[in-house]
């Protein structure tokens, strides 16, 4: 186990107020009846239906609230119909039936987005996947894993660890979000740096589409040249084109050496220079090159009930992790890195893990960020991806911004805002910008949007670097894309789903 495994983060829930402009209601999408329910209840076994009284059904409400808010209660749906199927047969009905009435679905895996792209907008039926979690087959000779859109996974992870493997991402979320999920939204998370993007990884996707068709395309083939590629436009399409119910993924061996280091690092610049000296010194072992600065540090010692490793407090802070078949071989190049960095003051001060627990705990540091953050506020969240050389200056112009605004608590705001923050992967250029406040409201979200986006566009970047547009970025796309690439996305959608039921108001 590398890192510190975290279920969806239990805290208390700031206060909501309206922070999006909440699109309305499709009239063309069919309001639920008993008789559509009737239609369910012939298709799918009675415990794996949740339908209020509202729609015919017998569920007490309280029990759909998990499935209509997201984890940071930023995103509230109505969904009087919750659906967890257990086969592929099962999704296909009922998308099939939907399709059919004009009833909008929204796929959900284990709802730990965060741009509102996996909780209804207003009443949409949810179809969880959370039933679908068997591992259909493994094989141990190339590593190919092929598993149920719904397999947890940290559930994964575990069990490709018996047979020697790993799973090629690894996420805070790991305990609660599911493979299905993480393959709609092209996860990303700490071993981007080491095993890539899910375009690569992903081998084979089984996918329902709107009108039941069933896409077979679960091969393990690493090399299958016979046309289009059609499983790539599934991989980052946030349920919006088809619902993923089935997934084949390579995974890499299971490195067998470990090493984990934390170092203080006086600027921005000298964390750019260490990870051009980690990637030279290095590179065939290098797994993650974490950084965070020092308000991100200070909330995660403080909630997660942390003792820093190291003798002091520095603007940013770096973790380092190498993983190998060689142990010898990987502690002498991390130990000359170490040596090297403290020599030439790129690095202050470092600390080096000797044992797991030790490893777990540096880890905590990091993966611990975003429920910290949570605990310290509502928290704003922003997932960008821009050149490194400028990766973090965004940071500084935002606090600015907020300061020109006599927002920040040290002007004598009222409901003020405590931190403007970033952390991130610093080897993909994607830095996660947090702003926390006293609570969540409008004239705080105005001083810098759109003024985040248009900061991303001005130095060619994305504005979402790997959780998704989902609800959150939808009016903003056209700051990453162009106009004529959004054209042919829309033709994509209304091609495959031509009433436009799945995940309605989404993505585009």
């Amino acid at each position: 186990m590398l890192g510190a495994i975290r279920a969806r983060p239990n805290f208390v829930k700031p206060v909501l107020v309206r922070l999006y402009h909440k699109p309305a209601r499709n009239t063309e999408f069919k309001k639920l009846t008993a008789s559509d329910i009737d239609f369910f209840k012939r298709v799918l076994p009675a415990e794996t239906i949740l339908a209020t009284p509202a729609v015919g059904g017998t569920s007490d409400p309280v029990e759909l609230e998990g499935f209509n808010a997201d984890w940071l209660n930023k995103y509230r749906g109505d969904s009087q119909l919750v659906l967890r199927p257990k086969t592929t047969t099962e999704v296909s009905q009922i998308l099939k039936y939907c399709n059919e009435q004009k009833i909008a679905v929204v796929p959900q895996g284990g709802n730990t987005g965060l741009v509102g792209g996996s909780v209804p907008v207003h009443d949409e039926v949810v179809l969880s996947l959370r039933n679908m979690n068997k591992v259909r087959g493994f094989d141990d000779i190339s590593g190919i894993v092929t598993c149920d859109a719904g397999c947890v996974l940290e559930e994964l992870d575990n069990y490709v660890a018996d047979k020697g493997y790993t799973m090629p991402l690894d996420l805070g979320a790991k305990g609660s979000c599911q493979i299905g999920g993480n393959v709609a939204t092209n996860a990303g998370g700490i071993r981007f740096l080491r095993y890539g993007t899910l375009h690569g990884s992903v081998l084979g996707l089984e996918v329902v589409l709107p009108d039941g068709t069933v896409l077979d395309n679960l091969n393990t083939l690493r090399k299958d040249n016979t046309g289009y590629d059609l499983k790539q436009l599934f991989i980052g399409s946030e349920g919006s084109l088809g619902v993923i119910t089935g997934v084949s993924i390579t995974t890499p061996q299971r490195p067998s050496a470990v090493n984990v280091a934390v170092l203080g690092v006086p600027s921005y610049k000298a964390v750019q220079d260490a990870f051009r000296l980690a990637r030279r010194r290095c590179g065939e072992v290098l797994s993650a090159f974490e950084f965070w600065d020092s308000s991100c540090m200070g909330a995660v010692l403080h909630h997660q009930q942390l003792k820093s490793p190291l003798s002091a407090e520095f603007p940013f802070y770096v973790l380092v992790e190498t993983s190998g078949s060689n142990k010898d071989h990987d502690d002498e190049k991390l130990g000359a890195l170490l040596e090297e960095l403290m020599e030439n003051g790129t690095v202050e001060d470092g600390a080096l893990a000797q044992d797991e627990q030790q490893i777990r705990r540096m880890w905590m540091m990091r993966e611990g960020i975003p429920e910290s953050l949570g605990k310290t506020g509502a928290t704003y969240k922003y997932d960008i991806s821009i050149p490194i050389p400028v990766l973090y200056d965004i940071v500084g112009d935002i606090a600015n911004k907020l300061e020109t605004a006599s927002l920040f608590k040290s002007a004598g705001a009222s409901d003020p805002v405590k931190i403007v923050c970033g952390y991130g992967h610093i080897g993909d250029g994607n830095l996660h910008l947090n702003v926390v406040a006293d609570k969540f409201q409008d004239r705080v979200t105005e001083v810098f949007e759109p003024y985040v986006y248009e900061w991303v566009s001005s130095h060619r970047g994305s504005i979402s670097a790997e959780h998704g547009v989902g609800l959150m970025k939808r009016d903003y796309l056209g700051y990453s894309k162009p106009k004529e690439m959004i054209d042919y996305m829309r033709r994509i959608k209304s091609m495959f789903d031509p009433n436009g039921i799945l995940n309605p108001y989404k993505v585009l």
